[in-house]
């Protein structure tokens, strides 16, 4: 039986590393990268800078899961009526 995690390797801050996440959590990284005009590496860069504790692929996991949270919650937020 085939891991539902995919290990791949990535370029953070000129240094490559090796990233194990749920394939989920790859296309989200993917998508929040494509809304913010900026590379996978990047992003992870990013997340890698302001993690305050935990390994990366945590830090990655709680990043998605905190972007998408905000998404939801800001579309209930009723919208004032013109």
């Amino acid at each position: 039986m085939k891991s539902p995690v995919v290990k791949r390797s990535i370029v953070v801050a000129g240094h490559k590393t090796s990233v194990s996440l749920e394939e989920a959590f790859w296309n989200g990284m993917k998508e929040i990268s494509g809304l913010r005009n900026m590379t996978l590496s990047e992003l992870v860069g990013e997340i890698d800078n302001n993690r305050q504790q935990g390994n990366l692929s945590s830090a990655i996991r709680l990043f998605v899961l905190d972007y998408f949270k905000n998404r939801i919650a800001a579309a209930q937020e009723p919208r004032p009526q013109t």
